[in-house]
């Protein structure tokens, strides 16, 4: 078995962390996500972090990830970095580690700063009711369009992806997490709207996105309504027309 790992600065006495993360993880019981992947808290010096483990990928991909292609844990620690050096918010990097066998890729850990935070954006996309919802929205909004003229991309940019931080003044913030899934791009208006058709949005806030979008950026409000409306729709036509071919094999 051998291994690839790198420490962020300030975190270098998490080594010994680190290279036994397995049974860290193994032992540890607070997992908040289980489904391809997991995630569990686990504290270390008094430091609570969240480990991502990465599913082991098929025989295939265990090659590519040996030899032509970054890892997940390994993209998603660069792109913490990279996103920390542009000042937009996401849960510190703490490392990631890969586990080899035979030369080829197996096991990876992805290791973060946990954060706080009051919910994901998911909460005001469905919780009409409430308080400061359309505020939070609005500058959800205004999050995404100062993180797409930086050129970054999320391509994961679902709801339970987006992290609501209230301030002490009372302001929100937010945090992106799950990246390791992102391009560094210029990003032009049908691009950028597009990247809010995960959030399976209802009518009233697919006009209130858009309309705050079009605001930002100097655009017509109508034109920036029909752009996500269409990719809105493309995306529910297409997750529909799985589940129905799903439904057809059984």
């Amino acid at each position: 078995m051998s291994i690839k790992y790198e420490l962020s600065n300030g975190f270098k006495n998490f080594e010994d962390f680190l290279l036994n993360i397995k049974e860290y993880f193994l032992q540890n019981s607070l997992t908040i996500h289980k489904a391809r992947n997991e995630l569990k808290i686990i504290e270390y010096n008094n430091i609570q972090t969240v480990v991502k483990a990465f599913k082991i990928p098929n025989r295939i991909n265990q090659i590519v990830y040996a030899y032509f292609r970054d890892s997940k844990a390994k993209k998603s620690y660069k792109n913490s970095v990279k996103l920390a050096k542009l000042g937009i918010n996401t849960p510190a990097a703490v490392a990631y580690i890969e586990f080899y066998k035979k030369k080829l890729f197996k096991e990876s850990f992805f290791v973060s700063k946990k954060v706080d935070y009051c919910f994901t954006i998911r909460e005001p996309l469905i919780n009409k009711e409430l308080e400061h919802r359309s505020e939070i929205i609005r500058e959800f909004v205004k999050f995404t369009y100062s993180i797409h003229k930086k050129n970054v991309y999320h391509k994961d940019y679902s709801a339970g992806n987006i992290l609501v931080i209230k301030k002490d003044d009372g302001t929100y913030e937010f945090s992106l997490v799950d990246i390791n899934r992102m391009e560094f791009k210029e990003i032009d208006l049908n691009l950028g709207l597009d990247n809010f058709a995960k959030l399976w949005l209802d009518e009233e806030d697919l006009v209130l996105i858009a309309s705050t979008y079009a605001k930002l950026a100097k655009v017509d409000e109508i034109k920036a309504i029909d752009i996500l409306k269409e990719s809105d729709k493309k995306l529910k036509g297409f997750v529909e027309f799985k589940r129905r071919i799903r439904g057809k094999k059984y």
